[in-house]
């Protein structure tokens, strides 16, 4: 074999070196687990249904996914719902029927569960509602009280027409438990959401 032929097999594995030298990429010493971004609307179906920010029926409602990370952080979970749950139980008061209530200003009130809402940040979220995990009942309440369309702005009814007096709704904010899907590591926060609470009435100065 002539030395051009030795130096000509050199050269060339040369260049392979060199090629795999750029490209290469040592084996994974483990397995390396490939991770599906999760997709969440920012604005869900439900809304669609409704012109409130808060959805009390959704046909989306990820209650697997909800499930199965309750499950897998069920110690760290627990901990935050406890945190809520004496909020939420101060959000409700204790009357059980509607008509035990008395309005200066005609208004609806509802008891809900809401499965997502808006919060004070403008964003869609899921909120753990209606769900169980190693027998711990996951119900988050609200109660919700707002002024009848042509009650807003008006006097209130209750009132003597010689006192000036408007119905006016009003909101207090509330602390629920949620659930984040693209969070891989922890996927649940508690945030604040702003729902109305009373249509209340502003009784002004006495004329004659």
């Amino acid at each position: 074999m002539s030395l051009s032929y030795h130096f000509l097999i050199f050269v060339s594995l040369g260049v392979v070196a060199v090629v795999m030298g750029n490209n290469y990429k040592p084996p994974a010493a483990y397995h390396q687990p490939k991770y599906e971004p999760k997709y969440e609307p920012e604005i869900p179906a439900c809304s669609k249904n409704t012109t409130k920010n808060w959805c009390l029926e959704d046909s989306e409602y990820p209650a697997y996914e909800v499930v199965y990370e309750l499950d897998k952080h069920y110690e760290a979970v627990v901990a935050l719902y406890k945190n809520v749950v004496a909020e939420t139980a101060n959000s409700v008061d204790t009357l059980t029927k509607l008509v035990d209530e008395t309005y200066l200003c005609p208004s609806a009130t509802s008891y809900v569960q809401p499965l997502r809402a808006v919060n004070t940040k403008g964003k869609w979220r899921v909120i753990i509602n209606k769900v169980e995990s190693y027998g711990i009942k996951y119900d988050q309440h609200a109660r919700i009280e707002e002024c009848e369309a042509d009650t807003a702005g008006k006097a209130c009814p209750l009132v003597p027409t010689c006192y000036e007096s408007k119905c006016l709704q009003k909101s207090i904010y509330h602390r629920f438990l949620v659930f984040d899907p693209t969070d891989y590591y922890f996927p649940f926060a508690i945030e604040t959401f702003k729902l109305p609470a009373s249509c209340a009435c502003f009784v002004g100065a006495f004329s004659l």
